[in-house]
């Protein structure tokens, strides 16, 4: 156990609103990070790290990289979770935001298969683990931060500012592609693309003075005081929360499937198959990355009010009567189809499961276990529900050559996330309901 201490009053209560805009800004560079080499592996990293393969293949070598992230992700949840539940929610963010900045500027740095040979994807492999690693100590930890110091009745709302982290992550990564596809091919490839990793090691400095001024979780210190932390949080989730970490894991399902249809598979489906310009779609996402960070919020305000459970079943039902329509506006390959599609994706359908779950997987676990049940909840989803998306797209379009094959894809993932949200017992899911 740890020892007690006391702590200043006006560490105890800080304002919510204070924690959930910070929790926003270090989410936001976390994720643009992160996002930024998925952005790189479709525009980029195929033929200056997987030239000797062929076109196909070297795309899903990229999505396979991408995919190592999703492995990584579940350990740094457990080992941050870990530390996060034992010493405190602050350090560990800090700590995340450290990790993932050097991983990134490493990228940045890092040498082509046409200077080291195989290394050189071998090393990119690398550095996207450090990556995965580093986020999945930092979801939980903003989350949670945002969370305990919530008021009751709005604890939704507050624990979605990190979620609304990530469309921000994903305007300022895709907006940094934008300006530097602008360029000449050859610069790009030569040195543009290393541009927007770079940056990378300012937003890092921005990062840590954030982090550095957010006061420690009341929850956790009232835990400290009480002597209730516990020794081993993850044998705690394992012994009392088994059900509320399968239900966490799935609840995962809808928002995951429909968000990286839109930030990653859209990226190389609209140039290769549609002969849309990059620059056209990545200007759509933009547009609807800004718009999402404004819904994430506003919809996270209505399921305070009827329940995040409530609230998230319907969301997964929108979500499966979207899906053929934002692939049918988009096959239109028009700006104005293209940009309908993302405007649909990811300011509505995915804000609409994405904004609630935050809140609601959260508070499947108790205080003493929620960093290390809420991380490894988060990313295990991710890498059963999030990271053979890009795969499983690419291999339906080979085989059936339409995207209707896709929309299925999204109807059956959504349908089934709504079936666990909704048939999770009372006695995992009650702490959620707030309506």
């Amino acid at each position: 156990m740890t020892t007690t201490h006391s702590v200043p009053a006006d560490q105890r209560a800080p304002s919510p609103a204070k924690v959930a805009v910070a929790s926003f800004i270090g989410t936001t560079i976390e994720w643009y990070d992160y996002l930024v080499f998925g952005a790189a592996t479709v525009l980029v990293f195929n033929p200056l790290f997987f030239p000797t393969l062929d076109p196909v293949a070297g795309s899903l070598a990229g999505f396979a990289t991408l995919a190592v992230a999703f492995l990584a992700r579940p350990l740094g949840g457990l080992v941050f979770g870990h530390f996060g539940d034992r010493v405190g929610r602050k350090r560990m963010l800090v700590l995340s935001v450290v990790l993932m900045g050097l991983g990134t500027v490493a990228v940045g740095l890092l040498p082509t298969y046409a200077t080291i040979g195989i290394w050189a994807p071998v090393l990119l492999v690398v550095l996207r683990f450090v990556q995965g690693f580093a986020v999945g100590g930092e979801w939980g930890g903003a989350v949670v931060m945002s969370l305990e110091h919530a008021p009751p009745h709005r604890r939704a709302f507050y624990a979605s500012f990190p979620q609304a982290g990530v469309p921000a992550g994903t305007f300022l990564s895709s907006g940094a592609f934008f300006l530097v596809t602008l360029m000449p091919e050859e610069q790009l490839l030569s040195w543009g693309w290393r541009v927007p990793f770079l940056c990378s090691a300012l937003l890092v400095v921005v990062g840590l003075y954030i982090r550095l001024r957010v006061s420690e979780s009341p929850e956790f210190l009232a835990l400290q005081e009480r002597g209730e932390v516990v020794e081993a949080p993850a044998m705690e989730v394992l012994r009392s929360s088994k059900r509320a970490l399968v239900v966490g894991m799935l609840c995962m399902l809808a928002p995951n499937t429909i968000f990286y249809l839109a930030s990653t598979f859209f990226l190389s489906y609209g140039p290769v198959h549609l002969g849309l310009s990059r620059g056209l779609v990545l200007a759509a996402l933009l547009v609807a990355a800004a718009l999402q960070v404004v819904t994430l919020p506003l919809l996270a305000i209505l399921a305070d009010r009827t329940g995040p459970r409530n609230f998230l079943v319907l969301g997964c039902g929108a979500v499966a009567l979207g899906a053929f329509p934002v692939f049918a506006l988009f096959d239109t390959g028009t700006v104005a189809g293209v940009v309908a599609a993302y405007l649909l994706a990811l300011p509505v359908l995915h804000a609409l499961v994405y904004g609630a779950v935050a809140g609601f997987t959260a508070e499947l676990f108790p205080p003493r276990a929620r960093y290390t049940g809420s991380s490894l909840a988060y990313h295990l989803g991710g890498a059963v529900t999030a990271a053979p998306v890009p795969i499983v797209a690419t291999l339906l379009l080979a085989e059936f050559g339409s995207s209707a094959a896709i929309a299925v894809y999204v109807v059956v993932a959504a349908l089934l996330c709504g079936l666990v949200i909704s048939l999770a017992p009372r006695t995992v899911a009650a702490t959620s309901e707030h309506g």
